[in-house]
C-alpha cells in the first residue's frame, strides 16, 4: 500500500535519516518512535511530498489518498462547526463561489450576456452533480455525532470549544475526505485523559491504515499493531504494540551482544594461533589457512549503546512535617464556572499525588493556589506549617523562563558563585554541550526548554515538588529518566499530567477533581482505574434496575388498566 525504501535525508545541519525502510499494509496501525530530532516528523513530511528525500523513494499507488493530522489543529475560530467541516470540500466550494459570481453577473447582464451566463450556470450545476455535492451535507450531519458533537453544536462557533474538541473537528474533517492512509503527528498533545481514551476507542474502530507519531506510551500500547523505531538514522520494524517492541528490542540486543562476544572470543583465539605458529616449520601452513579464514569472516556488529539521555536526580532536602499541603473549604470560580465548592484535601509527607480531571477542571489552578501564585476566593490552599520547602515546575516554560537569556546564563544567574565548569557539567547532564549552552532560550524547542527548567529545579533542594505537565515535549527516554528520578526522590510530589504511563510509574495516590470536589483514591493509577470501573459498573446496574423497575411498573399499570376496563364493561352490562 505504502512503502519507504532506503530513505535518507541530509540537511545543512547534518544527516537526519540514513537508511529508513518500512511499510504500511491494509489494516495496520504503525507507531513511529525515536528520540526528539530522530526524524519522525520528517518521514511523514516526505510521505506527504512536503520534503524531498536526499535519496531513496516512497513507493505508493498514484491514486492513494493520504490525510495528515498535524500537531497544530488547523481550524478557524470565527467559523461555525458546520462551516468548518464544509471547508474540506475545496472543489465544491470553488464551484459554489463561481456560481455566486455568475448569479451576481446575471443581476446586471443584458439579454445577450444573460444567455451565456445561463449556459455557464448550467455547466457549473452539472459539475456539482458530478462531484456528488448534494450528498455532502448529509455526510457532515453523519460525521458530527460520530466524533461526539450534538446536532445543535453544528451552529456554534469553533472558538467556543476546547482544544480537545477542536482536535475532534480536525479529525472529522480528515475522515470526511475518506483517505486511504491516515498520518497522525502527536494527536494526544494537550488532550485530557477522557479525550485521549475517546480517541483511542475511535481510532480502533476506523479501518483506515494509519501511521502515528506519539510519545504517549499507553496510547501506542493500546492502539498500534506495529512499531517502527528510528535510531541514529536507521529504522527497525517490530511487530506488535509498544510493550512487544520493548521486549523484542531487549531480546534482540541481548542476542546480538552474545553473538558478538562469542565471535570476538573465537577471533581472538584464532589470531593467537596464527601469531604463535606463523613462523613454525610444521604448522605455518595451518596458520596461514586460519589467517585467510579470518579475513573472510563476516563480522557481527556490537549492539548500539544506549542513546545518550538526560541523567539526574533531585537533590536531598530537609525533612518536612507530616502535613505537607492543606486544602480546606476551598471555593473558587473561573469565568462563571465553579471549579471548587468547599473542597478539602490533605497531602502528607511521602505522598506522590497525581491530580486528574478534564481540561478546564482546575488542575493547574489548584497547583498555583497551593504554590501561592493565585489567591482562592474562599477557603485555604497552602503548605503545611512545618519546614515545607517547595519547588514548582511551570506548565508553560515559555512564560517561566527569560527568553532573552542564553542557556548558560539562565543557570549561572541562579548560582553566581558556581564556576563555568560546574554550570557546564550540570547542563551536560541535561544534554546541553559545546555551543548549545550559548543558545538563547527563545531559540530552544519545547523539549529543550523543559530540560532547562528541570535543570533549574536541581539548584534549590526542595522536599515538595509541584510539577505541572512536566512530560510535555519530552521524548520517551527523557520521560523514563524523569520517572526514575521521581521514584528515587524521598520528598513529596504533586503532579498534573495527562500521560497515563507516567502517572502509573510515579503516583501512589490519585486525586480527581470532580463536581467541585477533590476525590481521593488512596492507591496508584491501577487502583484508581479499578475503583472507577467499579463505580461505573454500579451506576450501570442502577440504570438497568431503574429501567427494569420502570418496565415492570408500566406492565402493572397496563394490567390494572385492563382489569379496570373489564370491570367497567361488566358493570355496563
Amino acid at each position: 500500500m505504502l512503502r519507504l525504501e532506503h530513505i535518507s535525508k541530509i540537511y545543512p545541519t547534518g544527516e537526519v535519516l540514513k537508511d529508513v525502510t518500512w511499510e504500511v499494509k491494509p489494516g495496520e496501525r504503525v507507531g513511529l518512535v525515536g528520540v526528539n530530532g530522530a526524524g519522525k516528523s520528517t518521514q511523514l513530511k516526505i510521505i506527504m511530498g512536503e520534503v524531498e528525500p536526499t535519496s531513496g523513494e516512497v513507493i505508493r499507488p498514484e491514486s492513494l489518498s493520504i490525510a495528515y493530522l498535524t500537531q497544530e489543529f488547523e481550524v478557524e475560530p470565527t467559523r461555525t462547526v458546520r462551516e468548518e467541516f464544509w471547508t474540506v470540500f475545496t472543489e465544491v466550494n470553488e464551484v459554489h463561489q463561481q456560481m455566486n459570481k455568475v448569479h451576481h453577473e446575471m443581476d446586471v447582464a443584458d439579454a445577450k450576456q444573460l444567455d451565456k451566463l445561463i449556459h455557464k450556470l448550467d455547466k457549473l450545476q452539472r459539475k456539482l452533480e458530478a462531484l456528488d455535492a448534494y450528498t455532502l451535507e448529509s455526510q457532515i450531519e453523519k460525521i458530527l455525532p460520530e466524533v461526539g458533537f450534538e446536532p445543535e453544536d453544528g451552529d456554534r462557533l469553533v472558538s467556543s470549544f476546547s482544544g480537545g474538541w477542536q482536535m475532534r473537528m480536525s479529525l472529522g474533517k480528515i475522515l470526511l475526505q475518506e483517505p486511504d492512509v491516515l498520518l497522525l503527528d502527536e494527536p494526544t498533545n494537550h488532550l485530557d485523559l477522557e479525550t485521549i481514551e475517546w480517541l483511542e476507542k475511535y481510532l480502533k474502530g476506523v479501518n483506515t491504515p494509519m501511521v502515528i507519531i506519539s510519545h504517549d506510551r499507553e496510547f501506542l500500547d493500546r492502539l498500534c499493531t506495529k512499531i517502527v523505531e528510528t535510531e541514529r538514522g536507521f529504522s527497525t520494524t517490530y511487530l506488535g504494540n509498544y510493550s512487544n517492541y520493548l521486549l523484542q528490542k531487549a531480546e534482540a540486543s541481548t542476542s546480538q551482544l552474545a553473538t558478538y562476544e562469542r565471535q570476538q572470543k573465537e577471533i581472538a583465539k584464532q589470531q593467537q594461533f596464527v601469531e604463535r605458529f606463523r613462523a613454525s616449520a610444521t604448522r605455518s601452513t595451518q596458520a596461514k589457512s586460519r589467517e585467510k579464514q579470518l579475513d573472510k569472516i563476516e563480522l557481527v556488529d556490537a549492539p548500539i549503546a544506549d542513546l545518550k539521555t538526560l541523567k539526574f536526580q533531585f537533590p536531598p532536602s530537609a525533612r518536612s512535617g507530616r502535613d505537607v499541603v492543606v486544602v480546606k473549604d476551598l471555593t473558587h470560580t473561573y469565568n462563571d464556572n465553579i471549579l471548587f465548592l468547599g473542597a478539602d484535601l490533605t497531602i502528607e509527607r511521602g505522598d506522590r499525588v497525581a491530580i486528574l480531571g478534564a481540561n478546564g477542571a482546575g488542575k493547574s489552578t489548584l497547583l498555583r493556589m497551593i504554590a501561592g501564585l493565585e489567591e482562592p476566593e474562599d477557603g485555604i490552599a497552602t503548605f503545611g506549617k512545618h519546614n515545607v520547602i517547595p519547588g514548582y515546575f511551570e506548565q508553560n516554560q515559555a512564560e517561566a523562563l527569560d527568553l532573552e537569556k542564553t542557556v548558560i546564563e539562565t543557570i549561572h544567574d541562579e548560582v553566581p558563585e558556581w564556576k563555568n565548569e560546574e554550570v557546564r557539567t550540570l547542563l551536560g547532564r541535561f544534554l546541553f554541550s559545546n555551543e548549545t549552552v550559548f543558545k538563547k532560550v527563545k531559540a530552544l524547542s519545547g523539549g529543550e526548554k523543559a530540560r532547562v527548567a528541570l535543570a533549574k529545579m536541581l539548584l534549590t533542594p526542595a522536599n515538595l515538588l509541584m510539577l505541572d505537565e512536566p512530560t510535555n515535549h519530552l521524548d520517551i527516554p527523557a520521560k523514563e529518566m524523569l520517572e526514575q528520578a521521581l521514584q528515587n526522590y524521598d520528598g513529596s510530589v504533586i503532579v498534573v499530567s495527562h500521560d497515563r504511563y507516567f502517572i502509573s510509574q510515579v503516583a501512589n495516590k490519585i486525586v480527581e477533581i470532580k463536581d467541585g470536589e477533590l476525590v481521593v483514591y488512596p492507591g496508584d493509577y491501577k487502583y484508581y482505574l479499578s475503583k472507577v470501573a467499579e463505580a461505573q459498573a454500579k451506576e450501570q446496574q442502577k440504570i438497568e434496575a431503574e429501567k427494569k423497575a420502570a418496565k415492570q411498573a408500566a406492565k402493572r399499570a397496563k394490567q390494572a388498566e385492563k382489569k379496570k376496563q373489564k370491570k367497567t364493561k361488566a358493570t355496563a352490562k
